[in-house]
């Protein structure tokens, strides 16, 4: 049979149609925002800047001064610095390469994962990973909001959990649409309500900067330790993973051209890897609030946001203000980070499920699925053991990100073993690609291992740097023992209109998926196997009988 689609079903670039009554809720973009695909380009109508400020108002979480303090009075001031240093410098070495994928092929992590050493099922286990992410810090943010409603209301703790938690389900059903105004309006209240206090303070009292920097940890020993720093550094890295929380908005970049190549740079730095630059200074933060407020609310609540910003707003302005400020700037902060952990964790299950039973619920199921999950821990109470769970998920979350970061660097432009254009169709990978599921198990498996002792008292520090070393050097010898043969099942998808325009951006050239009768541009479709037409990547995921995935037809070695 002919794979060439008929000519009649190619249009010029326009707006996506509105899904008609009645069609199955896949195809509501309202509902999906393009859950399991490519972004469109008529549906990217933003400016770099917006995107840019919309993915970073996704970071106002304040679980970086928790971690900050958890560190620092652990360690010290020192090690704590190094740590949040060092965890800083991997998180945007690695998260560049994503970002700029993600952007410029306007895809989601998973997505760039299937197609960077894991295969089409592969990467369902970064999925579940990445949605544990979403929930684990939902769960957290949603703690450090229910403190902040009890001293601010006289809520008792598990209602405020319930509270933290059922706000956010409006907010989160539109997708970016909701996302991008709120986060663009309430990011100037956020920003002055957090570094007012700060600037107050080291201008009123100088002394301040001093004590922070002075602060020898709980051990009293001061100095630099190896070993501290290491501990340090692993629990900061557990949040490298917020690169795919980035990418979620990344992924509705404009395309990038002559006209708009630096503010699309800008932007994509800024709100990629840049998150981090932020994320560790609130960090530092997190330690001076934390010497500051200590030696009133004591070692056990110095950690708890709240009370850092209380003792802080505390210092400039009247009593009677200090607590209603403390308690808008937290319920802000989560509001901003949780509506984000909620989107990005549903499209993650969205993502899982749909591949592997071949059904579509819906993407507000798995809203509903992971603030279950968030809501449990929070009722379980995970802030008091919060440096133990993040410490234990830093390890999975770097062997991921860095075989993937590593795929793309080393294996794609150096080695040239892994496709340079990133593919995530069904039908055109591999099942599983043994690339980057060996080397992220290998690492993910060792330094579990050596988190918990089992390796010994001695290397239980290591288990970060265990990770992203062995998924680093991993990741390009399975390329080269395969010899890239996993990475790809098909060269062609069937269609002669080439995936990139003439600028390397993804061909915005419109085609009709004769299975949904839906419009859809170019990378998002390929050719049908039994008919003469051309099918959309949803509709290939929810194909149940593989009638419309086309054979394999890998390269000759």
């Amino acid at each position: 049979m002919s794979t060439q689609p008929r000519l009649a079903e190619v249009t010029e670039p326009g707006p996506a149609r509105k899904a008609a009554p009645g069609t199955d809720q896949a195809v509501k973009e309202t509902l999906e925002d393009y859950t399991l695909r490519f972004a469109p380009r008529s549906y990217r109508r933003w400016s770099p800047m917006v995107v840019a400020t919309t993915a970073l108002g996704g970071i106002a979480y304040m679980a970086d001064f928790s971690i900050g303090a958890g560190i620092g009075l652990a360690h010290g001031t020192g090690n704590a610095l190094l740590a949040i240093l060092v965890a800083a410098v991997v998180i945007f070495v690695t998260g560049f390469p994503l970002a700029y994928y993600g952007a410029r092929y306007n895809i989601d992590l998973d997505l760039i994962t299937r197609g960077s050493g894991f295969g089409y099922f592969g990467s369902v286990l970064t999925s579940v990973i990445f949605a544990s992410f979403t929930f684990i810090f939902f769960a957290l943010e949603g703690s450090i909001m229910a403190q902040g409603l009890k001293l601010g209301l006289g809520l008792p703790l598990w209602l405020g959990y319930l509270v933290s938690t059922l706000m956010v389900i409006p907010l989160v059903i539109y997708g970016m649409k909701a996302l991008s105004k709120l986060q663009v309006w309430t990011t100037p209240i956020w920003l002055l309500l957090m570094v007012g206090p700060l600037v107050y303070l080291i201008a009123t009292d100088p002394g301040t900067v001093d004590r922070f920097l002075a602060y020898a940890g709980t051990d009293g020993k001061g100095g630099i330790d190896t070993a501290a720093v290491l501990l340090g550094a692993g629990v900061c890295l557990s949040l490298i993973a917020q690169i795919g929380e980035q990418i979620d908005y990344l992924r509705f970049m404009p395309p990038k051209t002559e006209a708009n190549k630096r503010a699309w740079w800008t932007a994509v730095v800024m709100a990629g890897p840049g998150w981090v630059v932020l994320g560790a200074l609130k960090q530092a933060i997190g330690v001076f609030l934390a010497v500051y407020i200590l030696a009133e609310v004591g070692p056990a609540a110095a950690p708890e946001p709240i009370q850092q910003f209380k003792g802080a707003f505390d210092a400039m302005m009247p009593s009677w203000l200090v607590v209603p400020l403390a308690v808008v700037l937290v319920v802000i902060s989560q509001i901003k980070i949780n509506v984000t952990n909620a989107y990005s964790g549903s499209l993650a299950w969205t993502n899982s499920f749909t591949r592997v039973t071949r059904r579509y619920p819906g993407r507000m199921v798995f809203v509903l699925v992971n603030l279950g999950f968030a809501l449990a821990l929070m009722e379980a109470d995970m802030f008091s053991f919060l440096n133990s769970i993040l410490g234990f998920y830093s390890n999975c979350a770097i062997a991921w990100v860095v075989t993937v970061a590593t795929d793309i660097m080393v294996n794609k432009y150096l080695l040239k073993l892994s496709p340079h254009a990133p593919e995530f169709r069904r039908g055109m990978l591999y099942a599983v690609n043994p690339v980057g599921v060996v080397a992220f198990v290998a690492a993910s498996g060792l330094s579990i291992a050596m988190y918990f002792h089992l390796l010994g008292d001695t290397l239980q520090p290591y288990s970060p740097v265990a990770a992203a070393v062995i998924a680093f050097v991993f990741t390009p010898l399975m390329a080269v023992a395969t010899r890239g043969r996993y990475y790809l099942r098909r060269t062609g998808d069937g269609i002669a209109e080439p995936v990139l325009d003439e600028d390397g951006n993804p061909s915005a050239v419109t085609y009709e998926c004769h299975v949904c009768r839906q419009q859809f541009e170019r990378p998002d479709v390929a050719a049908c196997q039994t008919h003469d037409a051309v099918v959309c990547s949803l509709c290939l995921s929810t194909d149940t009988v593989g009638d419309h995935v086309l054979p394999a037809a890998p390269a000759l070695p």
